[in-house]
């Protein structure tokens, strides 16, 4: 079967990707890829659904750019399809004086930004917007949404199909060939020939990229993150989202409180190595991937470097008593009966050989291929907004693609 463009990996990007480059060059003979038997099985129905107002990353980057832009432009995208979403808002909380120059400075970054209506405010205030938590100063971000993203992600699929594309779930790609301006996909499925290949492979994309011949670097390491749900009765507790002060002496956020739009509030997560790329169970191994990651020398490094962390991110996901205190420290009236079990994802996160973790999203390219490298939160916020630079990235060879239809 040979298409113009075959993108791989219909998550929440893969399938931005597909739907812009229909609505650019409606012409274009694509399909999208997937190994599982259903769209957005992995990240993109396992995230805390929070529509990110831009606030944590640095200025100039991709990811702050693509965020700030790429929240609007979902809330424009939900508006004009009838996909609901609240902007309950965000308070990043201080509970210690030690924390107040990293405050300021998280402020300072999300005004350069560009994020709307950031404001700092007090105790008082504080409690105006979240009642039940405790802190001395924090950020508030108006802005700063809810939505599902697997809903989501079904409306993307739907443009897709509308517009002439086809999904093909089932077919993984086990096999990548580039010759004579065609790149052929041999899949578990049909084979594929396209003249454009994009990668959105999440937390394969590393897999995808050697495949191709392209970089070992990054390599994907797999974090697993549980979460607990607040009992019904308590929900009034987070009325919206609650987030500590990241430190970044630290590679992980640390727990939050996250409202759903299904009324639950998530409680959380923890973040510890998965024993695999699909691990959601403490107990889901598969060797040899475990064993690729033990083995990589940018996980050993970043392990040595933080293994007093990861071992505190350990004990407390098998201790319920210590995942409470850590939630204690921004609402302290919450109980253990309030503690209901909850779900868990796994974060796709790119690390290089000196185990830095890949904090910006990477894009590469190859002849006729181009991957998304690193796309972990927020890329369903920006989903929209990486489609089009992906877009931008590749214009001339796909007017070329078009034109030669003429």
């Amino acid at each position: 079967m040979q298409y113009d463009v075959a993108v791989i990996g219909a998550g929440i990007v893969g399938l931005a990707v597909g739907r812009e480059l229909l609505q650019r060059w409606p012409r274009l003979r694509l399909v999208v890829l997937d190994k599982e038997p259903r769209i957005a099985a992995h990240q993109s129905s396992h995230n805390s659904g929070v529509i990110h107002s831009g606030l944590y990353y640095t200025p100039g980057s991709l990811k702050a750019r693509l965020c700030v832009a790429g929240a609007a432009q979902l809330k424009r995208y939900c508006d004009e399809h009838g996909i609901p979403y609240r902007e309950c808002g965000k308070v990043v909380v201080a509970t210690s004086p030690e924390e107040l120059p990293r405050l300021q400075a998280l402020f300072e970054r999300g005004q350069a930004n560009g994020v709307r209506g950031l404001r700092l405010i007090g105790p008082e205030e504080l409690r105006e917007y979240a009642p039940h938590a405790s802190g001395i100063r924090a950020i508030w971000s108006p802005v700063t949404g809810i939505v599902d993203y697997e809903q989501v992600a079904q409306s993307y699929a739907t443009d897709i199909v509308r517009a002439g594309g086809a999904i093909w779930l089932n077919h993984a790609v086990v096999g990548v060939a580039r010759r004579g301006g065609w790149t052929r996909l041999e899949t578990t499925g049909n084979p594929v020939e396209a003249r454009l290949v994009i990668s959105c492979a999440g937390l394969y994309a590393d897999h995808v990229a050697r495949l191709s011949g392209g970089a070992p670097d990054p390599r994907i390491v797999p974090f697993r993150g549980d979460y607990y749900v607040l009992r019904p009765e308590r929900r009034s507790l987070v009325p919206c989202n609650i987030y500590p002060v990241p430190d970044p002496r630290f590679p992980f956020l640390g727990v939050h409180f996250t409202p759903r739009m299904d009324g639950s509030v998530w409680l959380g997560p923890n973040a510890v190595l998965a024993f695999a790329r699909e691990g959601y169970g403490r107990f889901t191994v598969r060797p040899n991937e475990l064993l690729e990651t033990l083995t990589y020398p940018g996980f050993q490094r970043l392990a040595r470097r933080y293994w007093l962390t990861g071992a505190l991110e350990m004990w407390r996901d098998f201790s319920r008593r210590a995942f409470l205190r850590a939630l204690q420290r921004y609402i302290p009236e919450l109980t253990d009966d309030d503690l209901l079990p909850g779900p868990s994802g796994v974060r796709a996160q790119a690390m290089t050989r000196d185990g830095t973790l890949v904090d910006d999203f990477v894009i590469e390219r190859q002849p006729g291929i181009v991957h998304i490298r690193n796309a972990p939160s927020p890329a369903a916020t920006s989903s929209l907004t990486i489609a089009a630079y992906v877009a931008d990235q590749i214009a001339s060879e796909a007017e070329a693609l078009v034109t030669a239809m003429v």
